[in-house]
């Protein structure tokens, strides 16, 4: 649903040096505006000075193959795209996702009982009820940003980060939840495990998810 207050709000448009520009519209993070910036990027990819356009959570990153003379009349087409943009409905598949919640391998899930007050039991079954849509990926090789969680198991980012979270770390970070998809630092809030592999380099195409597939957690354990 889209919050009242940021009906009349204009997008924000910032330069990258010049090599490129972020586009972020207004309003909240749902899926019917990450389906505009969908469109939006098929648009504007074949426009001839944008050599790539990405979708982000929310916002679209376009790279310029050559810095624009006029930058100007790019963000004014860009603003007129926006305000026509249909919502692009992406045939995606349907990824079943076993894990393993607690224990060793969920460190912080005693943080989100202790934010949310529900039991282990109560937020494994909220973490897996819905079908996560993957908006976009990013971060790093492979990693999926989710839209879809229940709200009543959201719990903030971690003040101070984990520098060695292991790939196919499941983990909740304020509203969002996600999969790490190769070991390195993180701030969210780990709760499980899965062996799933995201991101192979010998594999066609190397990123097992794309924008617009769906994933379904599985409990396979609990471990209090």
């Amino acid at each position: 649903m889209k919050n009242t207050d940021h009906a009349d709000a204009s997008p924000r448009i910032s330069l990258l040096g010049t090599t490129g520009l972020l586009f972020e519209p207004p309003g909240d993070m749902d899926l019917h505006t990450q389906r505009r910036i969908w469109w939006l990027a098929r648009h504007v990819e074949a426009w001839p000075c944008i050599k790539e356009a990405v979708p982000g959570m929310s916002n679209l990153m376009l790279i310029f193959d050559t810095p624009p003379r006029n930058i100007g009349k790019v963000e004014n087409d860009l603003l007129d795209a926006w305000n026509s943009a249909g919502e692009l409905q992406l045939d995606g598949r349907i990824i079943e996702l076993p894990v393993i919640y607690g224990g060793e391998h969920g460190p912080h899930i005693s943080d989100v009982i202790e934010h949310t007050g529900l039991s282990i039991e109560e937020i494994v079954q909220i973490h897996t009820e819905p079908l996560y849509t993957v908006y976009a990926l990013g971060s790093h090789p492979g990693y999926c940003y989710l839209g879809g969680m229940d709200p009543r198991i959201a719990t903030p980012r971690r003040k101070v980060p984990v520098l060695g979270l292991p790939g196919g770390a499941v983990s909740i970070g304020g509203a969002q939840t996600g999969v790490s998809a190769s070991a390195g630092p993180s701030g969210w809030n780990t709760i499980g495990h899965t062996d799933m592999v995201f991101f192979d380099p010998q594999r066609d195409p190397p990123a097992l998810l794309a924008p617009g597939d769906m994933i379904r957690f599985h409990a396979e354990r609990i471990i209090k």
